[in-house]
């Protein structure tokens, strides 16, 4: 019975508690709410009833309640909460006390039953993901096998006999050998034809902890190999800034930010690179400081008498630029942040070409994004720009989802309303199939982490690495490639002393001549001093974030119940900046509470440091203080991703103690310089801060050897790393060069109207001079033929289209089916009526129009000729859901260039059988589903879905194909008759992207005329820079019921709900009110 006397005495202190604090709980009820909060913030309802109080909701005060309960919850048996409940009902009396504890008991048994069922069926839907992701592997290395020649497959049996004698002598090994690579090394040696122009992309937010997308790209190879990399780095959410950078803010405001800006200043400081650009979001509101509000900043100046340009921040707007968007609220607006990226790129792709390259475009090298909402915008800018993309996901989205689920504390659902983590993960996902590097910091981090994912298979991506190797196809499958880089650190900060073990400015500061002080001493250090009777111990140094995660409360209960280390160390606790507990979120006023009432519980005054303020400018001064006491710096986190206060502690010559999940085990095994612990056992926290103060030949030995190694992290090392597997990465990634149609001058006669499309052809046509110009005797000659054909074209109009004078688009995407899939009649209605108004702008002559489709063009062709409507209206059509482009100012030529672009990773032939295999939910007939022959063609293949059928939804589908290593496009249309399977970089959206960079048209001044719904991919349709006009009443039946499931994300995480781009038309609205709806946006 001495569990339940442990029950007991926690269900007592509950109870004290609730006596000691008459005032704030002065009932039974009030008390069970606050046993309600303790499993979600905003959701007490659901388990406890209705004891909903206003007045409650809006104070924000901390309860030693959830500290006992959590303990009672954790640490014992539903078995035991039942005895003890058995037993307070047998001994209860009519006494208050006596019912409040039966009650209590009852609500604690409660919660522990609920965790319990919570954790059962987590456990059974990570048992049917393994079963599913072990079924795709297996269908991917079949269909493999089935390609191999007689001779690959004698090999490879005999291989696979070889591995199984080798299984039964000797043990299996836990980690994979490595392929080796034939990456050249970066060297800053070799500097031919090379100038680097880095842009990093970051958006402003408030959050930050998940906060790092970065988003590199470098510039492409020009015709005279003149080598012009162009790196972006985009974070999507944080406060970023040069100088001053306010760590600590917030929940989400961690090492990420200070990590990308001196990313940035690194590269730009590297030999060949021109320049570097990080791009975030703007924010100008009151409530932060106006430097997040300027559009430009320079991170660094170039160095004297190089061809660098140095370093900036470029602030994008997005979203709403007076107020903070938390990084859970930003999904639906990176649509938005991608178009505004993209006028950048192609802005600084033209100045490059116009001083390199003879005015042609200089386009990215490649693009990084780091974590998985920049993740995400690099997967969108990737695919239009045609460049390879490289990720960096930081703290990834799924792992965090499996252990709050582990944790039981919160449901599946309350996760995903707080968290969006189901947004989240679907955008690593995306980021994933896009990419085709993943940056690591750690091994553990491939493991543990992105193993998780439906898109990368460890194993199965080095099958496909080694038919690589071999010449083998791999039938259009793709695992990106993982590679582990770890973060560098600025070591400038660092001076010479640090490494030295000089204590002299120490002795000033505390010593009997403090008032003598000729050097003045930091600032933060005489803040930190006050708090100790005994300023002479050692230090013991956390600096983290106040987060549960960063197990801060563990390292107080350590410390206080280790009398030797007690009476032989002091604790600094540095968790961020606070003015107020009450006015902090929740979860970090939670920790705060939590770390003060351990201080009282243990008596630990004049022992324990806790600082309100510290600037980031002051961290080094804090490590320079813990190194001169000799003291140890501890990181004793759940799990750390990286860990890059251990290596800042290290740089100052700081032994290191940290937890042993995630990156300190890397970083430890480099340095050699300190500890790893189990960060849930208390007593294993305290005996290794206990051995490295007390012994102070391991102390010194352990400073040597991090001074030593601290090398391995400096930011030149990461780079020269860092930019040797971008080059190999690149090398792997067939491109295509975009061009950008030069608006033509104003010609003086109608027939020379078209005179653009003939000079597209001279730009690869006829005889050049040495200057790579047509002489003049050609250039003539083409110029009258040109005018000769086109004089001979009898009963046609001249055609007078020519995109490069377009200055705006309107783009016509309506889906308009019937129940049984087809075309409704209304669409040629639709179409008038957009040119009638557009007819009645002063804009009449300049604005273009585009047909966007998911049919193909046969039977686009075929409704237009059946409702007598021209072709040649439009500038452009885009048919099987954005896979192909035609022109019919071309004589309906399709852009050959296009489908050159979306074909990377492209599976062609061998998705046929795979779709038609996973199609279905249930076993079907030949008739149910079927190829549709007449709507396939090279980058699309159209299945026809029999009515009634039960197909898998598109998110489903989706994630069998990433299980099996093949990156596609899944589009129902229409009326979810019709399945097109289109390449990863292919869709209408990212299709009229494309055409906005090539004819000059920024998507702000492109109007969509949608429905009010659609195929599958409707929703890429509404977000983004460009206008929408939705018509109502206009669209029939469609096929949105197939996009996602119910456990999935829901649309409001992907689409604004009040966005100032999105207009509505009334049913049977006419030519004028959608003249109305224009003149609105400033259209007239």
């Amino acid at each position: 019975m001495a569990r339940n006397d442990w029950i007991n005495s926690y269900l007592e202190a509950i109870l004290d508690v609730g006596t000691s604090n008459k005032k704030r709980f002065e009932s039974n009820s009030k008390i069970v709410q606050k046993l309600g909060d303790m499993n979600r913030k905003d959701h007490q309802d659901k388990v406890f009833g209705d004891m909903n109080s206003k007045d409650h909701h809006q104070e924000k005060v901390f309860s030693p309640i959830k500290y006992f309960v959590e303990e009672v919850v954790n640490s014992f048996d539903e078995s035991d909460l039942y005895k003890t409940w058995i037993k307070v009902i047998a001994t209860r009396n009519t006494r208050e006390r006596s019912n409040r504890l039966e009650n209590i008991c009852w609500r604690i048994w409660h919660l522990a039953r609920k965790k319990k069922q919570i954790v059962w069926d987590d456990g059974i839907r990570l048992s049917k993901r393994r079963i599913e992701r072990e079924q795709g592997r297996n269908d991917a290395e079949e269909d493999l096998l089935s390609e191999l020649s007689e001779g690959e497959k004698e090999k490879n049996d005999g291989e696979k006999e070889k591995n199984e004698v080798v299984t039964t002598l000797e043990p299996p090994r836990d980690h994979m050998p490595r392929i080796r690579s034939e990456m050249q090394i970066w060297s800053e040696d070799d500097k031919s034809s090379r100038n680097l122009y880095i842009v990093l992309i970051r958006q402003v937010e408030i959050g930050l902890s998940d906060l790092f997308v970065i988003f590199n790209m470098v510039m492409g190879l020009t015709p005279c190999f003149y080598l012009v990399p162009y790196f972006s780095n985009c974070s999507m959410h944080g406060l970023v800034r040069g100088e001053n950078m306010e760590l600590g803010r917030d929940s989400d405001t961690g090492g990420q930010v200070k990590y990308v800006v001196e990313l940035a200043r690194a590269l730009a400081n590297t030999e060949g690179v021109h320049r570097v650009d990080l791009l975030t979001r703007q924010i100008s509101s009151p409530e932060v400081d106006y430097s997040y509000g300027e559009p430009v900043e320079m991170l660094s100046c170039p160095p004297e008498g190089s061809d660098s340009c140095g370093s900036y921040i470029i602030r994008i707007p997005c979203g709403s630029r007076d107020k903070y968007i938390p990084k859970e609220s930003l999904w639906p607006h990176i649509p938005e942040f991608v178009d505004g990226a993209l006028n950048h790129i192609v802005s600084i792709a033209r100045s490059l070409g116009e001083q390199v390259n003879g005015g042609k475009p200089i386009w990215p090298y490649v693009i990084h994004g780091h974590y998985a909402d920049a993740g995400e915008v690099a997967a969108h800018l990737a695919g239009a720009l045609n460049v390879p993309m490289v990720l960096t996901g930081h703290s990834l989205g799924r792992n965090k989802f499996e252990q709050l689920l582990q944790q039981g504390r919160i449901t599946r659902e309350d996760i995903d309303r707080t968290y969006k983590i189901m947004r989240r993960i679907e955008a690593e996902e995306q980021s994933l199939d896009a990419a085709e590097m993943v940056v690591t910091s750690t091994r553990q981090e491939i493991e543990a982490q992105w193993g998780l994912y439906d898109g990368f298979d460890i194993k199965l991506e080095r099958k496909l690495r080694v038919r690589r190797r071999r010449g083998v196809s791999c039938l259009g499958r793709y695992m990106p490639r993982m590679v582990v880089i770890p973060p560098g650190m600025d070591f400038s900060y660092v001076l010479t002393q640090d490494s030295q073990v000089p204590d002299g400015d120490l002795k000033s500061l505390i010593g009997p001549d403090r008032n003598q002080i000729k050097k003045p001493v930091p600032p933060i250090w005489s803040e930190i001093m006050r708090f100790f009777s005994n300023p002479h111990k050692p230090t013991i140094l956390a600096l983290s974030r106040p987060d549960h995660k960063k197990n801060v409360t563990t390292l107080v209960k350590a410390f206080g119940e280790c009398q030797p280390l007690r009476e032989l160390a002091n604790l600094v606790l540095i968790l961020g900046n606070r003015d107020d507990i009450e006015e902090m979120p929740n979860s970090s006023s939670v920790v705060l509470m939590n770390v003060l009432k351990l201080i009282d519980q243990y008596d630990l005054y004049g022992q324990v440091a806790y600082p309100k303020h510290h600037k980031q400018s002051e961290v080094p001064d804090i490590y320079r203080l813990a190194a001169k006491t000799k003291g140890v710096f501890i990181n004793p986190a759940l799990v750390e991703p990286f860990g890059l206060t251990l290596i800042e502690a290290a740089a100052y010559g700081l032994p290191i103690v940290a937890t042993r999940n995630g990156g300190p085990v890397d970083i430890v095994k480099a340095l050699n310089n300190g500890l790893l612990v189990d960060p849930y056992d208390q007593q294993a926290i305290s005996a290794a801060l206990l051995k490295l103060v007390a012994n102070k030949h391991l102390w010194a030995e352990c400073r040597k050897n991090g001074l030593k190694n601290i090398h391995r992290f400096s930011w030149p090392e990461h780079c020269r790393n860092y930019l040797s597997h971008v080059e190999h990465c690149r090398n792997r990634h067939p491109t295509s060069s975009l061009d950008i149609m030069k608006v033509p001058e104003e010609l003086t006669s109608d027939s020379l109207m078209d005179v653009d499309d003939i000079s597209l052809r001279f730009s690869t046509e006829g005889d050049f001079t040495l200057n790579g110009e047509l002489d003049a005797s050609t250039r003539q000659r083409k110029l009258v033929d040109a005018i000769s054909q086109m004089n001979s074209m009898k009963g046609r109009p001249s055609v007078i289209y020519s995109p490069g004078r377009r200055q705006m688009l309107f783009v016509v995407a309506v889906d308009s089916y019937d129940d049984n899939g087809n075309i409704k009649a209304n669409l040629d209605d639709i179409i008038k009526n957009v040119m009638k108004a557009a007819d009645l702008t002063s804009g009449k002559g300049k604005i273009g129009f585009v047909l966007a489709s998911s049919s193909s063009l046969q039977e686009v062709v075929e409704i237009m000729q059946k409702n007598l409507i021209n072709l040649e209206d439009f500038d452009a059509i885009i048919c099987n859901s954005g896979s192909e482009i035609y022109y019919p100012w071309r004589d309906m030529m399709v852009d050959a260039d296009y489908e050159t672009h979306v074909e990377y990773k492209w599976p062609g032939e061998s998705i046929r059988s795979v779709i038609l295999r996973l199609a279905c939910t249930e076993p079907a007939t030949e008739d149910d589903i079927t190829e549709y022959a007449s709507a396939c063609s090279t980058r699309c293949y159209a299945i026809s879905v029999k009515q009634g059928v039960k197909t898998r939804r598109v998110d489903d589908l989706r994630q069998r194909l990433r299980m099996r290593g093949l990156r596609c496009n899944i589009v129902y249309t229409h009326a979810a008759t019709r399945l097109n399977v289109i390449p990863l970089c292919a869709s209408r959206i990212q299709a009229l992207r494309y055409l906005s960079i090539r004819w000059g048209i920024d998507m702000s001044k492109t109007v969509f005329f949608l429905g009010e719904k659609g195929d599958t991919d409707y929703e890429d349709l509404l977000g983004g820079l460009h206008k929408t006009i939705i018509l109502k009443g206009v669209v029939g039946s469609d096929s949105e019921k197939l996009l996602r499931s119910e456990e999935n994300f829901k649309r409001e995480d992907a689409v604004p709900q009040e966005s100032p781009n999105i207009s509505y038309v009334k049913e049977n609205g006419g030519p004028q009110e959608i003249l109305s709806t224009l003149e609105a946006y400033g259209i007239k």
